[in-house]
């Protein structure tokens, strides 16, 4: 089901929702109904829409993630969204738990990714290789606690598991993530990982748009976005 306290922005043009870990953004093999259809849903609700709802999905997050995703509401605003990724020219932000401090406090990282289809999963590598994507991300440790650091991460490229691989590849898997690494799941099967923003002009008004997603009501995440508000707040 969808919350409406899930909708993180809405307008005639597009629709952001917070999604939770457990989500998916799309149909899959699995049969669970994907968070396309409950989005769809709220609208026909709320606006009293007969027959079918237009919805595009512009981008996915993987299933363990939570965090923003943005939808079209009209096909000239999927076009145009669609558009504004191909170019790069949305900023995204995510935020990752890891119980490893890194070596440097800020970096960039270069990695050149292929994904193996059979294991749904992708493998590092440092110089090009055969069949694997340049990735490129940068990240700064802005918060730790007692056992684990928050790190901030600003993804170029949007590759397959790229910032949990990357992570990986660095000595820092991020909590919960045993498909690349670290050593025990969470109990929900989520992982820390969390899309904190995306930030664009929108394809329509031309305004500059940021929606941002609070992390999920967990221990935490909790610490974290305590001393990151109290961080900024000083």
């Amino acid at each position: 089901m969808l919350d409406k306290s899930d909708i993180l922005y809405e307008d005639n043009h597009i629709i952001a929702v917070n999604k939770k870990p457990s989500q998916i953004v799309q149909g899959d093999k699995t049969g669970d109904a994907p968070l396309s259809d409950f989005v769809k849903q709220y609208i026909k609700e709320k606006y009293g829409k007969p027959g079918e709802v237009f919805l595009g999905t512009v981008h996915r997050i993987d299933r363990p993630v939570s965090g923003v995703v943005l939808f079209a509401r009209t096909s000239k605003a999927l076009t145009r969204l669609n558009e504004l990724f191909r170019t790069k020219e949305i900023q995204k932000t995510y935020w990752a738990v890891v119980r490893e401090r890194p070596l440097a406090e800020a970096g960039t990282l270069v990695h050149y990714l292929k994904k193996n289809e059979a294991q749904n999963r992708s493998k590092a590598y440092e110089t090009e290789t055969a069949g694997a994507l340049r990735s490129e991300l940068d990240y700064k440790l802005i918060a730790s606690s007692a056992a684990y650091f928050l790190l901030e991460i600003h993804p170029h490229t949007g590759r397959h598991h790229q910032i949990r691989v990357q992570l990986s590849s660095m000595g820092c898997p991020i909590k919960g993530d045993t498909k690349y690494g670290f050593k025990r799941g969470n109990e929900d099967a989520s992982i820390h990982l969390h899309a904190r923003s995306v930030e664009f002009v929108h394809p329509v008004t031309k305004q500059n748009v940021k929606i941002t997603a609070q992390a999920p009501n967990e221990v935490l995440w909790n610490e974290f976005s305590r001393l990151t508000a109290n961080k900024q707040n000083a």
